[in-house]
């Protein structure tokens, strides 16, 4: 696979994982304005780790950390592609990102889709894992 079509496809799943965060904002947003069925297989936050939280805090922190996790892999994206902010700012904001996404998927665990807890999971860990090892090598980001 050549350089460009793996700057291309990283970016985009960074972009594209960033931007899903918005609905899971949607989906809370969704059942806390009266909705108690749900959003499809998402249903009103819990936390484990604070089960005595009211539902209304409970979905203000789940929204608090999809909302900094979306700003953070929209950014991690941007600057792999080296717009905005230098390429090499992607690994960190990348870690931040993914470190803070996974924390709020495992605080919530259970209110989201598995489908969806697994996919970004699997992200997370990848990007954590790019960093670790140095990938992609330094001639996918020259712009």
């Amino acid at each position: 696979m050549s350089d460009e079509m793996v700057r291309l496809l990283v970016g985009a799943v960074l972009l594209v994982h960033g931007i899903a965060h918005v609905g899971a904002i949607g989906a809370l947003l969704w059942v806390r304005s009266g909705h108690p069925t749900g959003a499809g297989s998402w249903t009103a936050a819990r936390t484990w780790a604070a089960p005595a939280m009211s539902p209304d805090g409970a979905a203000r922190l789940a929204m608090t950390i999809d909302g900094v996790a979306l700003v953070g892999f929209v950014l991690t994206a941007l600057a792999f592609w080296g717009i905005v902010l230098p390429t090499d700012v992607w690994r960190p904001l990348g870690v931040v990102s993914a470190v803070i996404s996974a924390s709020g998927i495992v605080v919530f665990l259970g209110t989201w889709p598995r489908f969806n807890t697994v996919a970004a999971l699997i992200v997370n860990a990848a990007v954590i894992a790019a960093a670790l090892v140095d990938w992609p090598p330094a001639s996918v980001l020259a712009v």
